[in-house]
C-alpha cells in the first residue's frame, strides 16, 4: 500500500492506497526484490510487514517486522486474498508452491483512512506526526482513486464539500506544493480564502483568493468565518513551535464546528481529486463481491 502522507507521519495515521498511484514500476521492482531478500535472510515464515520510503530516487527501508499489520485485513478485502488463512497454513508447514498463488491484476482502488478521536478532545491539536494518534480505520472502494478517497473520508465522518469556500493557510515550505491544490479548487468553482502570506503567494501565481484575518490581526477573522458557516473546508499546515503565533486555534475551531480539515499538502491534493471525482458522479453502490469478480 502506498501512503498518502509523506514519511514522518506514523503509518497508522496515514491514509494508504492500493494499488499504488505514484510509485514507478522500477521502484516497485526494487521493493519486491528487497522484500524477498529480507524474508529469506531472516527466515520469515508467515506474514511480514516492511515500511519503505523513496527519496532522491532511492528506495530506503525504514523498518521490517516479522508479523502481521493492521492493513492485512484491508489488503485482503481489496485483493480478495485471505492473507491470514494462507499465512497460517504456511506456518503449519505447507509450501507456497502448494497454495496455487498467482499474480493477478485489478482496476479498482482501495483507500484506508485513519479515524481520530479529536472530536472528543476539542483542546487537542490534531496535527499528525511520528506518534500514532488514530483509534480506528475505514476502507473506501471505487473504480478511481479520487472516489475511493472521498468514500474513505466520508466513512470517517469528514464529508468533503462539493462547493463553497475553502480556507488555505500554509507555512512557507508548503507554499509551492499548495499551488496544485489551489488551482484544483479554483477550477471546481470554490471560493478561496487565505491568510496574508498564502494570499500574496496565490495572487502572485495568478490564483484569485480573498484575504482573511488571523485571530491576532483583528476581526472578522478565521474563527468568526468558521463559526458563521462561511468556510466549508480548512486546509492548514502547522507553522510549528518556532512560529511567532500559535495557529492551532484554526484546527481546533474546525473540529469544534464540525468543518472538515486537512493538515498536510498530500492529503489536500488527494481531497481535491476526491471532490472532483465525486462531482462527476459516483454511480451505483457496488458490492465487494462485484469488485472481486473483476480481478483477473
Amino acid at each position: 500500500m502506498e501512503h498518502i502522507e509523506l514519511a514522518g507521519i506514523h503509518s497508522g495515521d496515514s491514509a494508504c492506497v492500493i494499488p499504488p498511484i505514484s510509485i514507478s514500476a522500477r521502484h516497485i521492482d526494487t521493493i519486491n526484490e528487497y522484500t524477498k531478500k529480507i524474508a529469506v535472510e531472516f527466515g520469515v515464515i508467515g506474514l511480514m510487514n516492511i515500511q519503505y520510503a523513496i527519496a532522491g530516487d532511492v528506495v530506503y527501508i525504514l523498518e521490517a517486522n516479522p508479523r502481521a499489520s493492521r492493513t492485512v485485513p484491508l489488503v485482503s478485502k481489496v485483493c480478495n486474498i485471505s492473507m491470514a488463512r494462507l499465512a497460517t497454513q504456511v506456518m503449519l508447514g505447507r509450501k507456497l508452491a502448494d497454495l496455487n498463488l498467482k499474480r493477478k491484476s485489478f482496476h479498482h482502488f482501495g483507500v484506508k483512512e485513519a479515524v481520530f478521536p479529536f472530536n472528543m478532545y476539542p483542546e487537542v491539536d490534531p496535527v499528525l506526526g511520528p506518534e500514532m494518534r488514530s483509534t480506528g480505520e475505514v476502507l473506501g472502494l471505487a473504480d478511481s482513486f479520487g472516489l475511493a478517497y472521498y468514500k474513505a473520508e466520508e466513512a470517517t465522518g469528514q464529508i468533503l464539500p462539493a462547493k463553497g469556500a475553502v480556507l488555505i493557510t500554509v507555512e512557507e515550505k508548503d507554499k509551492s506544493g499548495v499551488l496544485e491544490v489551489a488551482r484544483a479548487f479554483e477550477k471546481m468553482g470554490f471560493k478561496i480564502l487565505a491568510s496574508e502570506g498564502t494570499h500574496k503567494f496565490l495572487v502572485s501565481q495568478g490564483i484569485v483568493s480573498e484575504r482573511i484575518l488571523k485571530m491576532h490581526e483583528g476581526r472578522p477573522n478565521i474563527v468568526d468565518a468558521v463559526k458563521n458557516g462561511e468556510i466549508q473546508l480548512v486546509i492548514n499546515t502547522p507553522v510549528g513551535r518556532l512560529g511567532k503565533y500559535d495557529d492551532s486555534y484554526i484546527r481546533k475551531a474546525a473540529i469544534k464546528y464540525k468543518i472538515p480539515y486537512i493538515t498536510t499538502i498530500a492529503a489536500a491534493v488527494a481531497a481535491a481529486k476526491g471532490i472532483a471525482a465525486f462531482s462527476h458522479g459516483h454511480g451505483r453502490a457496488k458490492s465487494l463481491q462485484s469488485y472481486h469478480a473483476e480481478i483477473k
